[in-house]
């Protein structure tokens, strides 16, 4: 039996897989289909304290999954498919090779996944002109011309942000108006460097192999479409939590985000805890998904701890 499995590589589970294995516990972690999270995606991380001139996305994940073996993580690369209680307590993840892994705690680190436009060209500029973090992203655009994708009140927040670094923003919106609350879409429509453009969406990204130059947006009114340039592109049209297989066992809200209980990285499981994106519908940022990893990681330490001086543990 595990002391702790860990479901998920990105900041959350990394930073929970190294607090756990620094107190010996000798976590499991399960890498899932994005090892490393969507800081793999992101070339440059210039706002995680400690790097003063910036880090690369992949590099700062792979320094931690090597900072997690040092101190005695485990890592499998493979996919959680199934979540399972037992009648004694314990946990049982089986994996996308049908190996059943029985643990005393979980660490639920799955994150949540943005919505992405699946069209054309999309894949070849992701982070290269092609972003869904403006707090991450925006600062590479000063005194850029930018677009915004979505409606609601993420696109408004995002575009607003991105002010302080961009020329002109655009929110491109398949409506004639804004679905964000009042405030915040009046709020956005007034700021002098942001002009929607209604009724549109973009079809395909233009680029030069390298970086977008570009998109071919669609008027679905008038069915026409036309060419602009463009520097970098946010997408906010939201984020899917990969929950999936906790369904009907760890309470979700109506968006399928983990629903904190007690400690707020806890569930309505004993022994289960969720931490990073998994449950943050609000600030999707690298450091506060270490943060919430850090707490998960001692409140399964504390778990394991009651668990075997209980004498349940096998």
């Amino acid at each position: 039996m595990e002391n702790i499995v860990i479901i998920g590589t990105g900041s959350a589970g990394l930073t929970a897989a190294i607090y756990t294995a620094r107190a010996n516990l000798s976590p499991l972690v399960l890498t899932g289909n994005e090892d490393g999270g969507q800081l793999m995606l992101t070339s440059d991380v210039e706002n995680f304290p400690g790097f003063p001139e910036g880090i690369q996305g992949p590099l700062l994940m792979e320094s931690m999954k090597q900072q997690a073996k040092r101190f005695g993580a485990r890592f499998v690369t493979s996919l959680a498919k199934s979540f399972a209680v037992n009648p004694d307590g314990t946990i049982t993840v089986t994996t996308s090779d049908a190996k059943p892994i029985q643990a005393i705690s979980a660490i639920i680190a799955t994150g949540a996944s943005a919505r992405w436009l699946n069209i054309e060209s999309e894949k070849q500029y992701k982070s290269r002109g092609i972003h869904t973090c403006a707090t991450c992203d925006g600062a590479f655009y000063k005194g850029k011309d930018i677009m915004v994708v979505g409606g609601g009140d993420s696109a408004c927040e995002e575009a607003t942000f991105l002010t302080r670094f961009a020329t002109k923003v655009y929110i491109v919106h398949r409506r004639d108006a804004l679905r964000a609350s009042k405030v915040m879409a009046e709020r956005t429509l007034r700021h002098q460097k942001i002009e929607p453009i209604w009724d549109s969406a973009i079809v395909s990204f233009a680029g030069d192999g390298k970086r977008l130059t570009g998109v071919v947006l669609k008027n679905l009114k008038t069915m026409k479409t036309k060419l602009m340039k463009i520097d970098g592109v946010f997408i906010a049209i939201g984020h899917v939590p990969n929950t999936g297989i906790f369904k009907g066992l760890i309470e979700l809200d109506e968006h399928g985000f983990i629903v904190p209980k007690g400690s707020c990285v806890g569930t309505n499981v004993p022994g289960v805890f969720a931490a990073g994106d998994v449950a943050d519908k609000k600030y999707k940022q690298a450091i506060t998904a270490a943060g919430t990893g850090c707490m998960a990681a001692l409140e399964a330490e504390k778990y394991v701890e009651g668990w075997k001086e209980k004498g349940d543990f096998q």
